[in-house]
């Protein structure tokens, strides 16, 4: 089961797609965070929802926000694909171990081995404000990411 709003978002440390490290308490104090976990790069409604915010990143990454999208894919896999995409903003590898992140935030799916659609809106002091979850094949609506952001 997903994090609820109100929780404390759980630390992570991943790898971005130039092999750089990324950690989410680095943000805090600094800028909100749009958690996005996705099944896998290269995959139809991944690509279209990744595009997505690719089209609008003014609005998620800026001196108030920061986009993080994370799938279980390598950083290698991450890497290519956000250069074919042309996605500028960090997608970050929870390979190994293993899921772990999404299982921290209960959206890790057991049986496909790959994180289900996840989005946790966190505020500057680290803290869960909105989430949504949605199956693997249903695209989410990035106007809800908006809406949660102006609720800051």
């Amino acid at each position: 089961m997903a994090i609820e709003p109100g929780t404390k978002a759980p630390d992570f440390t991943l790898k971005n797609q130039h092999g750089q490290t990324v950690t989410l308490s680095s943000f805090r104090g600094e800028k909100n965070v749009v958690l996005l976990f996705y099944p896998f790069a290269f995959t139809g409604v991944c690509t279209g929802e990744l595009c997505a915010l690719r089209d609008e990143l003014p609005t998620f990454v800026n001196d108030d926000v920061q986009l993080l999208a994370v799938s279980n894919d390598s950083a290698f896999s991450l890497r290519v694909f956000a250069e074919q995409e042309g996605l500028e903003y960090p997608l970050l590898s929870d390979f190994w171990p293993h899921g772990e992140t999404s299982r921290a935030y209960g959206v890790f799916d057991e049986d496909k081995g790959c994180a289900v659609r996840g989005t946790f809106i966190i505020d500057k002091e680290g803290v869960v404000r909105w989430t949504v979850v949605n199956g693997l094949p249903d695209a989410r609506d990035i106007e809800e990411y908006v809406t949660a952001l102006k609720a800051l």
